[in-house]
């Protein structure tokens, strides 16, 4: 496996390393049909996109989302 690097551009994001274990990024804030707040569309796709890359790098990966359209691509292993 490689070296994280300190931040990874996927389209039109830039995900952060915030530390060993996460990648972060915020984008708009979206409401579901339950009225709690979800990230973007977009950014979903995005870090969707990234936990394949990080995958193919052989990282075992898991996105959460919480408030106010921040997304994180958290590191397993």
């Amino acid at each position: 496996m490689k070296d994280l690097s300190k931040s990874k551009v996927i389209g039109e994001y830039k995900f952060n390393l915030r530390d060993e274990n996460c990648y972060e990024a915020r984008g708009g804030m979206y409401h579901d049909e339950d009225h709690d707040q979800v990230p973007e569309p977009r950014l979903q796709l995005a870090a969707a996109r990234l936990q394949i890359k990080l995958k193919e790098e052989g990282y075992d990966t898991q996105i959460e989302w919480n408030e106010k359209g921040w997304i994180e691509v958290y590191i397993k292993n």
